[in-house]
């Protein structure tokens, strides 16, 4: 599957942002998708994991993030949406898309994740 991520912009304290991600080639149903981001001299960090669950579609949200940011999926179109509200400086990084199939204990792990999105930068600044 190939995955290209959009949405990254500037925007200032306190806004939101949505970022895209859209998927060819296969269907993203089956995959866990992830969002991860790595700011400047940052380690790549996640920040939600969604999984198929019991049926349904599981999301699950770092700390950081919790609370701001809803993770959606839109199978006509085989793509992931991350909306990020209440947005700070702290939140200032290059947003990747992924989708692999980690165990649930390594979900959070990068590595554990094949394919990639290009990445788009979101930048929040006054």
């Amino acid at each position: 599957v190939q995955l290209q991520a959009s949405g990254g912009g500037l925007v200032e304290p306190g806004g939101s942002l949505r970022l895209s991600c859209a998927a060819s080639g296969d269907t993203l149903n089956s995959y866990t998708v992830a969002w991860f981001r790595q700011a400047p001299g940052k380690e790549r960090e996640g920040v939600s994991v969604s999984r198929n669950s019991g049926g349904g579609w599981r999301t699950y949200y770092s700390e950081s993030m919790k609370g701001r940011v809803t993770a959606s999926r839109d199978k006509a179109k085989n793509t992931v949406s991350l909306q990020m509200n209440g947005l700070n400086s702290d939140d200032t990084a290059v947003y990747y898309c992924a989708a692999g199939f980690p165990i649930l204990s390594s979900q959070w792990d990068s590595r554990n994740y094949r394919h990639w999105g290009q990445g788009t930068l979101v930048t929040v600044s006054s």
